[in-house]
């Protein structure tokens, strides 16, 4: 995901609520929260052949929008394993 992210090949989405972003998130990600996602997703990432990598805090809730943005035409979905916690545990980096 990291090198997706850096090369400009994916968008990260975090599907968090909004107060877990504000605490810290991955830099250049977009914050659209599980509860919203799909109805901002087609304005924000309009093209559905984007490789778009959703993550939650540990797993769930990316999964179950990932599942959701491929019902809804995206092709190149992917749940970022673990989570943020994860990701954070790997010493990535984050920002706030």
């Amino acid at each position: 995901a990291a090198a997706k992210l850096k090369s400009g090949e994916a968008v990260i989405v975090d599907v968090r609520d909004k107060d877990e972003w504000d605490e810290g998130h991955i830099p250049r990600a977009t914050h659209m929260s599980r509860g919203t996602i799909e109805l901002d997703i087609e304005e924000k990432v309009p093209d559905p052949n984007v490789m778009i990598i959703c993550h939650c805090g540990g797993g769930g809730r990316g999964a179950l929008v990932t599942e959701s943005l491929q019902k809804m035409g995206y092709k190149n979905v992917r749940n970022l394993a673990g989570g943020f916690k994860a990701w954070k545990a790997d010493g990535l980096p984050s920002t706030k």
